[in-house]
């Protein structure tokens, strides 16, 4: 679907302002925002709009009928069309409901575990009613958590040469006492430059052993012959990449990196030394960065030493991205893409706070990162690899001319 143009009654838009009818002129713009996708939805299936006399019309409309769709802020009904050939089929319910029921179930686990605050318990009650019990959640898990699972335990058929991982740390209820848990989130740029999230993993620290568990169980789905890992410098986590990815290229987050400089810098020394980091960055080539480096190194010496020790010391770390053709580097060499679905993840599970078990984080999360990976694979490519693929068999080439 190339373009959708929305009708918006002004009615409703006045509602969107009014204190009183907010909330529910919030529902109402929903419900008609996604009633008006379907129609349009249905219009492309059809090959035509409704009364239209088009050659290209394969069926004719049939009806409507109607479905309850159960948001965060109430429940909208959908008028979904129907075709006589009965062929009419959306994705939008699967797609939308997923996390939605994800964070409901979280939701109520609260307040069936007695952990819950008013306010939850409120939303609960507006989403679901007050018949919401033990056997109403197994009843919804057994829906949404084998899709999770399927997700989380697929096959990693595609070569994924560039792979990013992070971790990211929330609250989980565990024998009654509250336990803080790490998520190693591992997403990867795959052969046709799209992006995907390759795997995900909740354990009790961020040390050698877990990264390592994570990578193993990575390998055993398929993942293999990655050329470049991004990530940043934890030690757990650096010690596990090189145990298992022995012959893989790994750059350190030039973000993360900076940080690190300038925090050992007195403040004063701070806006040019980011103007100097900046510059080694966006160098041409390693031999123009290292020329930089050192300048800034000439520079700094004296006024910030600590910070001229770990650029001098991290610098081969941060430049590792420079073997790759110029137009690959700029997106990796930082983690900032991980990051932001980092944020995209606290943004949903901000509502949970605390989470009732682990399952149910599992459950929210993944759901997360299913819905993230669609887009991913629907959208627009990350990376045009042709490039780099004609990079990469040029270079038995290059090493024979040099011998």
């Amino acid at each position: 679907m190339a373009q959708l143009n929305i009708t918006l009654d002004t009615e409703l838009l006045h509602g969107l302002f009014t204190k009183d009818t907010k909330d529910e002129a919030f529902s109402k713009l929903l419900e008609t925002i996604l009633n008006q996708v379907l129609l349009a939805q249905s219009s492309e299936q059809l090959g035509a709009e409704p009364y239209e006399r088009s050659d290209d019309r394969v069926a004719y409309h049939n009806g409507f009928r109607d479905r309850d769709l159960t948001t965060r802020i109430g429940t909208i009904t959908l008028r979904v069309p129907r075709h006589r050939n009965g062929n009419f089929s959306t994705t939008m319910f699967q797609r939308y409901q997923r996390s939605e029921q994800a964070l409901v179930l979280a939701m109520i686990e609260m307040v069936i575990n007695g952990v819950s605050t008013r306010k939850i318990e409120n939303i609960t009650e507006e989403l679901c009613g007050k018949s919401f019990s033990k056997s109403t959640v197994s009843k919804l898990c057994e829906h949404l958590d084998p899709i999770v699972d399927k997700f989380k335990q697929r096959p990693l058929e595609k070569h994924y040469p560039f792979v990013i991982v992070d971790a990211l740390y929330f609250k989980v209820r565990d024998n009654g006492r509250v336990r803080s848990k790490g998520l190693l989130i591992a997403t990867a740029v795959n052969e046709t430059g799209n992006r995907e999230v390759i795997g995900f993993q909740i354990a009790d620290t961020e040390s050698e052993s877990s990264w390592g568990e994570f990578f193993s169980s990575l390998k055993q789905r398929g993942l293999s012959n990655v050329d470049l890992i991004v990530s940043d410098n934890h030690k757990g986590l650096v010690n596990a990449i090189k145990k298992h990815f022995q012959d893989t290229a790994w750059q350190r987050c030039q973000t993360h990196f900076s940080r690190n400089v300038l925090d050992k810098a007195p403040k004063s020394q701070q806006p040019l030394l980011k103007k100097h980091l900046k510059s080694i960055y966006n160098a041409i080539s390693l031999k123009e960065a290292r020329r930089l480096m050192k300048e800034t190194l000439q520079t700094f010496e004296d006024k910030a030493p600590k910070s001229m020790i770990a650029l001098e010391e991290g610098f081969d770390d941060i430049m590792a991205v420079m073997e790759l053709p110029e137009k690959y580097r700029k997106r990796l060499r930082t983690s900032n893409s991980i990051e932001r679905l980092n944020e995209e993840i606290r943004r949903r599970d901000r509502v949970i706070r605390i989470y009732p078990n682990e399952a149910s984080a599992i459950r929210l999360i993944g759901a997360l990162l299913i819905e993230q990976d669609e887009k991913w694979s629907s959208g627009r490519k990350y990376l045009d690899m042709d490039e780099y693929y004609a990079y990469i068999n040029e270079q038995p080439a290059i090493k024979e001319d040099a011998a």
